[in-house]
């Protein structure tokens, strides 16, 4: 596993004057933000690297691109975080190769880590998505995963993948926050938070209340949340923004309806208590509410609520190639 020397260090505890500093600066924010995250992102969001999550990742890249030639010889993926997306893709067959970059270099030094741990060749840059450092046309694939509504210049970003895609190469964005979908998720994380934090004062339920030390900190990275959390995309109007980036053959679908209504109260929920106390059968049982509801979506609500409503929008589009330019 390989990043290059000179990139920062992770800095993963920000002092006061810091966070101040990153409300009028949004990609200090970012940064802060993430490296704040990095260590501990993959339990709060149950991320793995084993059949649950690779079964996951494959899904959404199918459910969006399902003709996409296989595998590839080399991808990026861009805002890679832990490498949740890339990592279990390659696992998956998509890609021999990857490459991740990232702002937060606490994130690229996780998914490095995750990548070596899971024997997979993978480099790694401390980068930012509006200026990708990869020459034009050095990969078949750019991947993403929650990324898109971070990037400050989302077409800006696009441009970059299409630059470094070669002719013909694809990318794919999934588990971007749709524009409606966003403010149900947001209410209802805001209603489940402020419940589970005044219940839990109560006596008999103290021993399910975080340190205020915990819970202040989280505040604080939630309002942090709310400055790097830039965009939500209605999903024609994303296609849109593909096609004016330079894509062809751009298609979005959308996702999590059902689910994401049950979702984002349980993973409030949890965040909002001590670990221990979420044992493996509670994490079974919410992660089979989770298939059933996602089945629900998938069969029924499909096919009756427009695709905005859903919360989770994913996108693809191809370079074009010298006969399409």
């Amino acid at each position: 596993m390989t990043a290059r020397p000179e990139d920062p260090a992770p800095n993963p505890h920000a002092t006061e004057a810091e966070v101040q500093a990153a409300y009028s600066d949004n990609k200090l924010a970012q940064v802060l933000y993430h490296d704040w995250e990095a260590e501990t992102y993959d339990d709060k969001w149950s991320i793995s690297y084993d059949e649950r999550c690779i079964a996951y990742a494959r899904g959404r890249f199918d459910a969006v691109a399902p003709n996409a030639p296989l595998p590839v010889e080399r991808a990026l993926e861009l805002g890679c975080g832990t490498g949740f997306f890339l990592l279990n893709l390659m696992q998956s067959g998509v890609a021999r190769r990857g490459s991740v970059t990232d702002l937060s270099p606490g994130m690229v030094k996780v998914a490095l880590r995750n990548a070596e741990h899971l024997g997979l060749e993978v480099d790694g840059r401390v980068a930012d998505a509006e200026t990708i450092p990869y020459e034009d046309d050095t990969f078949d694939l750019v991947v993403g995963h929650a990324v898109l509504h971070h990037i400050p210049d989302v077409e800006l970003a696009l441009k970059e993948c299409l630059r470094v895609l070669k002719p013909g190469g694809r990318f794919v964005f999934a588990g971007e926050p749709t524009t409606i979908g966003n403010l149900y998720a947001r209410k209802l994380g805001q209603i489940t938070w402020k419940a589970t934090t005044e219940v839990t004062k109560l006596p008999f339920l103290r021993g399910w209340r975080r340190s205020q030390e915990e819970l202040d900190e989280s505040s604080r990275a939630a309002a942090l949340e709310a400055v790097v959390d830039l965009h939500t995309f209605d999903p024609s109007n994303l296609e849109a923004m593909a096609r004016s980036a330079g894509a062809v053959d751009v298609h979005a679908e959308t996702e999590e309806f059902a689910a994401a209504l049950w979702g984002w109260p349980v993973r409030t929920f949890e965040a909002a208590v001590p670990a221990e106390k979420l044992t493996w059968g509670y994490r079974m049982a919410q992660y089979r509410a989770w298939l059933g509801l996602s089945w629900l979506d998938e069969r029924v609500l499909k096919h009756v609520v427009p695709r905005q409503f859903f919360y989770n929008a994913m996108i693809t589009g191809v370079k074009p190639g010298p006969s399409q330019k």
